[in-house]
């Protein structure tokens, strides 16, 4: 396993951005997935990103987030724009146990420690 620690996150009003970082603890070749969990609900598949740069998206957030990564830094990145009130959620990052992305959190053995983005109307 590898140890992730992210930052970023906040408050932040409707159509505003954000950006989440996630740094790892060694290089991982594998795909870095970002998830998402509101209160009362399941965590979310929000995007996953390949060592390569290819990128997948939850259909909700398509065209507003964009996944990347730092392979020099160990670090994976999710800018947020057009943020909506139903983005509110605790976000986490994880690393995948294959070199692709899945929406499936069961393939991811690492996980950050999440943290907090509250968008206000």
């Amino acid at each position: 396993q590898v140890q992730l620690v992210q930052s970023g996150g906040g408050l932040v009003q409707a159509g505003g951005s954000l950006r989440l970082s996630c740094a790892a603890s060694r290089r991982t070749f594998n795909a870095m997935g970002w998830f998402r969990q509101a209160p009362g609900k399941e965590r979310e598949f929000v995007g996953a990103i390949t060592r390569d740069d290819t990128t997948v998206y939850a259909d909700s957030v398509k065209g507003r987030f964009t996944a990347s990564r730092d392979n020099t830094k160990n670090t994976a990145y999710l800018q947020m724009n057009s943020l909506k009130p139903e983005d509110t959620a605790v976000y986490y990052c994880a690393r995948s146990r294959a070199l692709s992305g899945d929406s499936d959190s069961r393939y991811y053995d690492s996980w950050g420690q999440g943290t907090q983005v509250t968008v206000s109307s």
